[in-house]
């Protein structure tokens, strides 16, 4: 049952995003397609698998247990806190501050997390910004 109830929530919140992403536009043609196609894809590919769950055998399911859950929670905070610091933080150091809480989560030793952190965060930041051309924010902290 809770497989079901599952996917009549993903389909629903599905077609929210469906319905908000079928209203972007954009103000300049920067590609054939517009901003568009991708979230409309997206999210199809996710209603389907949806409807599959929600169709599909239905199978004993098994939560995990309560140490697992403690961590899911502590990784959705992770992700809420990042999505709410990148701006002031910049990329580099809110995804160092990211990279460290995942590694702890999944059993990185510290010193390991805070090596590895910052040279993730920096090392993503030159990708994207340097190579890629994708600007991103350094941050009011540092502005």
């Amino acid at each position: 049952m809770s497989q079901r109830i599952f996917a009549i929530v993903w389909l629903i919140l599905c077609g929210i995003g469906l319905y908000i992403g079928w209203g972007i536009q954009s103000e300049f043609s920067y590609e054939p397609l517009g901003p568009r196609p991708f979230p409309i894809a997206i999210l199809s590919l996710m209603a389907l698998c949806a409807f599959i769950l929600l169709f599909g055998k239905q199978e004993a399911i098994e939560w995990p247990k309560p140490y697992v859950l403690r961590r899911l929670v502590l990784l959705i905070l992770s992700l809420v806190i990042y999505a709410w610091v990148f701006e002031w933080l910049g990329f580099p150091l809110s995804t160092s501050l990211l990279t460290i809480s995942i590694a702890l989560l999944f059993g990185a030793t510290p010193i390991a997390a805070i090596i590895s952190g910052p040279i993730l965060g920096v090392v993503l930041f030159y990708a994207f910004d340097k190579l890629l051309d994708v600007t991103l924010p350094i941050g009011n902290l540092f502005n």
